[in-house]
């Protein structure tokens, strides 16, 4: 471990030498930090536009901490001007130097928008993605409604063309044909390998404490490593630097609690945020449905800013989940787990280089149960660090991201033989590697990025990954491709012959061959008039060393693991359009999976010993259509969602079976019934398609205080979604029926 260690920082000592140059001579630099005066949040997005006496224009676009950098300016006069929406626009003159950099930190102040001139800008909204990534933020997650006075990230996302859910429980979320264990899920650069609920309306990422989350489909750069899938990047707000402040608020599913505020006025802050269910002691009494289900998460972080050029922050989180999916058998198995992370970052500006350093370090714990309380059947966890350097030099025409890695995962399960050829161990699984990946800017509508990831780990020893990201702009028009390879060294296993079993025992690859895939994209935006955008993106996965539970005729209760190969591909289109006091989009997903298997008792059956068959999450077609406006100081918001039936294995018949125990006499020995299955996954449930609305009204009490009033339905139609059917009786257990919602909130 420490010769690892050593070897990962003389690595990264080299390339910075190899990389960092010094900022060039006869040349300035401008940079610094943009947050909002009122409570010292940084601001993402801002543009920071500089010009001299002859009318030479230059630079940039804040990022997600609010940092910007423009180098290699003429030295001379400069006027700069940093401009939001919502924002008054700032303004400064600059007398710069030869080899000056100039060091800024800008407040804007919230007001009216000056004029002011723009230099280039990330386009935002719901249908602008560019190479599969979509920015989402706390406005757009608080538009979806939900049963609770604030939003969650997870409603947002199952409002995604895309991605399916299993429904309104169970913490599953597919994402582009990837298992929920392909997705790579980041809190602050933490680890959070079980990251949704059990009721699938929350998720460890409230719209309280969310300042903004990276949504990766598909061809996701060089920064992230170790899934095969998708990556969900979230990034938390830091408490208020001027003033303390509360927040509670109430309702039937869930409640919550926030405090935050200065350490250090101006310099340091806290945030700490808990929210608890409340379902199985409120809603409850007016669901016609058993809702056995108990979870909560809490988080904490403070964060300071130790002077212009250096900035660290520590985070913690820790959420549980208890319940039962099956709630037409009261005796099914409960489900338990529990996610525990805590970590640090720094982030530092170093002087006189072009560069943004980020450290972050991070320990990840899962445990998850199923089966009794007191003695579990089944257990898995999951426990260990992450390091990771990512550093970004900045030029004129070309910004290069670099870094490097290493994470150790200890894994632990016993899963009571229901892999009957697997069989489970303790294991360490150490990985090290380091990534390059240069953005370059051909013209000025025109850039790419070409990344390469090389990674060390253990027994399959070194390998590489490969990434492409080309984004061009005509005028309103966006075209992107991306694609890449992609590796994961843990694997997640799940028995999907059961619907409602949503527990995920962790292992490394049971054959020594690790999962991959290999992603490809072609995306198209265009916005051909203010507030309406539209898009379209065409992907294509292929994954290989899949494992998967093995097909049988009749049911059992163990099975084995066998390995797999799939591929998933489809198109997403999006259209969404944005007035004043009114928004609203409407997305469709054309999606197709389909999943090859081996196996050597395939022929008794069907001739041959390969089949193919949809997985159980390949879900064809969805619509999602959200409309959001507002009337009188009351904000109204509907979404509708539809859903075309997933696959599951339907009966073929019956043969009569006999338990031979002992001595029988098959001549007199009735025996029983057995089911016969059909091949895997042919059948199709019915489709899923719901109603959703929420009113809001925010009342100001005071100067600084507020109270917020919510209400609304769910499934306002109460249409009878299946969760999941028994094949043998036809007995259905249905996704939650209309249920009446309230909430308040206070603020002060």
């Amino acid at each position: 471990m420490a010769l690892l260690l050593r070897s990962g920082v003389l690595f990264a000592i080299a390339l910075m030498l190899f990389c960092v140059q010094p900022i060039n001579a006869q040349t300035a630099t401008v940079r610094g930090f943009v947050t909002d005066a009122s409570d010292g949040q940084p601001l993402q997005g801002v543009n920071i536009a500089l010009r001299d006496a002859t009318g030479n224009l230059r630079g940039g676009v804040a990022n997600d901490d609010g940092f910007f950098i423009v180098v290699r300016l003429q030295p001379g006069r400069w006027l700069l001007q940093a401009s939001f929406i919502g924002y008054e626009t700032f303004a400064d003159t600059l007398d710069l130097v030869e080899d000056e950099v100039e060091q800024l930190s800008i407040m804007l102040r919230i007001g009216a928008e000056l004029d002011a001139v723009v230099v280039e800008g990330e386009r935002e909204g719901g249908a602008m993605v560019a190479a599969g990534v979509q920015t989402v933020r706390p406005a757009d997650v608080d538009l979806v409604p939900a049963p609770d006075v604030s939003g969650d990230l997870v409603s947002y996302l199952s409002a995604m063309p895309g991605v399916v859910s299993i429904g309104d429980r169970g913490g599953q979320v597919f994402i582009r044909g990837g298992e929920p264990s392909h997705n790579l899920a980041l809190l602050d650069g933490m680890y959070i390998y079980q990251p949704f609920h059990i009721l699938g309306f929350y998720s460890a990422f409230s719209s309280d404490i969310l300042r903004n989350a990276d949504i990766h489909a598909g061809a996701f750069s060089s920064k992230y490593s170790g899934r095969m899938s998708s990556v969900i990047d979230v990034h938390t707000r830091n408490g208020n630097l001027q003033e303390s402040r509360r927040t509670f608020s109430f309702a039937p599913f869930v409640s919550m609690g926030i405090l935050e505020g200065p350490v250090r006025r101006g310099g340091m802050s806290y945030l700490f945020s808990g929210r608890a269910s409340t379902i199985e002691r409120v809603a409850s009494r007016y669901i016609d449905q058993p809702v056995p289900y108990t979870f909560g998460d809490f988080f904490g972080k403070v964060h300071w800013t130790i002077n212009d050029s250096h900035q660290a922050s520590v985070s913690a989180i820790h959420t549980y989940d208890r319940g039962t999916l099956d709630t037409v058998n009261p005796d099914s198995d409960e489900v338990r787990w529990n996610n525990t992370a805590y970590g640090a970052r720094w982030l530092v500006v170093p002087p006189g280089l072009p560069m943004l350093g980020e450290v972050l370090f991070s320990v990840s714990i899962l445990n998850m149960e199923r089966g009794p309380n007191e003695k579990p059947d089944r257990s898995s966890a999951i426990e260990g660090f992450n390091l990771t350097v990512n550093l970004t030099n900045y030029g004129r025409r070309t910004n290069v991201d670099w870094g490097f890695y290493l994470r150790a995962p200890r894994l632990d399960a016993s899963l009571d033989g229901l892999f009957q050829n697997l069989d489970f161990s303790s294991d360490r699984i150490l990985s090290t590697g380091a990534y390059f990946e240069p953005e370059i800017r051909f013209t000025p509508s025109l850039r790419g990025r070409f990344g390469l990831i090389g990674e060390f780990l253990g027994d399959q020893g070194f390998h590489f990954e490969p990434r492409l990201r080309v984004l061009y702009e005509f005028g309103p028009h966006r075209f992107s491709i991306a694609g890449g390879l992609y590796r994961q060294e843990m694997v997640g296993l799940n028995d999907r012959r059961d619907a409602t079993n949503v527990f995920t025992a962790w292992t490394g690859s049971p054959t020594g061959s690790l999962p991959n895939s290999i992603h490809a994209l072609l995306g198209y935006s265009i916005s051909p008039r203010p507030g309406l955008n539209l898009s379209a993106e065409l992907f294509y996965k292929h994954f290989s060393n899949l494992f998967v539970s093995e097909w049988t005729a009749f049911p059992r209760f163990t099975t084995r693991l066998q390995e797999a190969s799939g591929r998933a591909m489809g198109i997403d289109l999006r259209m969404e359009l944005q007035r004043d006091h009114f928004y609203g989009f409407v997305n469709y997903g054309l999606s197709s999976v389909e999943y090859n298997a081996m196996q050597e008792t395939l022929p008794v059956w069907f001739g041959s010993n390969e089949i193919r068959y949809r997985p159980p999450h390949d879900r064809r077609h969805q619509i999602n259509a959200l409309l959001s406006f507002t009337w009188k100081n009351i904000d109204f918001s509907a979404r509708w969602n539809f859903g075309s039936g997933l696959p599951y294995s339907r009966i073929r018949g019956f043969d009569g079976f006999v338990l031979m125990d002992g001595p029988v006499d098959i001549s007199t020995e009735p025996g029983m019934a057995r089911v016969i299955y059909d091949r895997p996954y042919e059948g199709v449930l019915p489709g899923y398609h719901r109603l959703d609305l929420s009113v809001d009204r925010i009342f100001q009490y005071r100067d600084d205080s507020f109270i917020t009033l919510q209400a609304g339905v769910i499934n306002v139609y109460n249409r009878s979604n299946l969760f999941s059917l028994d094949v043998f009786t036809a007995e259905r257990n249905n996704q939650l029926p209309i249920i009446p919602t309230a909430g308040i909130k206070f603020e002060f």
